[in-house]
């Protein structure tokens, strides 16, 4: 489209690596597309950029409680986490390289959806996340955002971790839990890794 006067469209760049993957002796190509984002305009281009994480001591605790009450442990990886997020502002980006449209190189591009870059990015993702669990009639504990719980008939439950594009799922019933992640897999590309053997650092045996 064509840039709105007095507005100015963000430039980009983008991010290729290889990433290297536990038990794959073969590396990955991954190329990212990037907003310049260090030039978006408080007011204009985001306001709020607050996300929360899981803490560590929440994730302490919950692993201690699944190991005294002998819980399922899931974990899941999201992949993409910030291109599932829907914006609220108006954000103008310059067309990326390789992918201009011949002779209207004038033209830019009008955001719908978050991407790696903007100020807002994580935000946005969560709140799309947080949209989901209460849906699923999960509650966010008072004392930590990304600690989700949902309570059943008879004393059962499941809670769920979240710290960006990790998450926990631990619980009584490996049925509700295999629910649950179909649940999320149904709304996002997400990687399931089976019982969990590392989080933010730390070996979880």
């Amino acid at each position: 489209m064509e840039l709105p006067k007095g507005r100015k469209a963000l430039r980009n760049k983008w991010v290729y690596r290889l990433k290297n993957e536990e038990n794959n002796p073969r590396s990955r190509y991954k190329a990212r597309l990037a907003v310049k984002g260090f030039n978006q305009k408080k007011g204009i281009d985001f306001e709020e950029v607050f996300s929360p994480v899981v803490k560590m001591s929440s994730i302490r605790v919950v692993l201690g409680l699944a190991t005294g009450l002998d819980l399922e442990i899931e974990q899941l990886y999201v992949k993409i986490i910030f291109l599932h997020g829907d914006l609220e502002e108006e954000i103008y980006m310059e067309q990326p390289e390789g992918f201009e449209f011949t002779g209207k190189e004038n033209l830019v591009c009008q955001l719908q959806k978050s991407l790696y870059g903007l100020k807002q990015a994580p935000r946005q993702w969560y709140k799309k996340f947080d949209s989901l669990m209460a849906r699923h009639d999960f509650k966010k504990t008072l004392t930590n955002h990304c600690v989700f719980v949902k309570k059943y008939d008879g004393g059962d439950f499941i809670i769920l971790l979240l710290y960006v594009d990790d998450m926990i799922i631990v619980g009584h019933d490996p049925n509700k839990i295999s629910a649950l992640k179909k649940a999320v897999n149904k709304s996002f590309a997400v990687k399931d890794l089976g019982s969990p053997k590392k989080m933010l650092g730390v070996k979880i045996t």
